[in-house]
């Protein structure tokens, strides 16, 4: 864990989040810049700096990311209307914490719309 990462130090509990979820791989809390009526990140809880940053060995708990994601959906309310799930990765993409997160954000209607 590298000290001065922030999503480390919200996984050991060292510095405060609205937790919505955390087991002994995943944390998902409340973003405190929020992008949209509900905005939830989605976490791993060990230090993996991008997605460009996983391997092979990572498909499982990518898949149990996603599927975190689609249950705080259900109990966020926004799985009926809609919502988006977003990671950035590296400096062009605006990946603001060098931590794997994704972002789930709906709860109104959400722009620019990609694809």
């Amino acid at each position: 864990m590298p000290a001065d990462c922030i999503f480390c130090q919200i996984v050991a509990g060292q510095l405060p989040a609205t937790m919505l979820y955390q087991d002994d791989e995943i944390t998902a809390f409340r973003d405190i810049q929020a992008q949209a009526t509900s905005h939830v990140l989605v976490i791993p809880n060990r230090h993996i700096a991008s997605l460009g940053d996983t391997s092979d060995a990572d498909i499982e708990l990518l898949g149990r990311i996603l599927r975190v994601a689609v249950s705080l959906a259900k109990e966020e309310g926004i799985a009926e209307s809609g919502y988006r799930v977003v990671t950035n990765t590296g400096h062009d993409a605006q990946q603001s914490v060098d931590h794997l997160h994704f972002h789930l954000l709906g709860g109104n209607t959400l722009v620019p719309r990609l694809g």
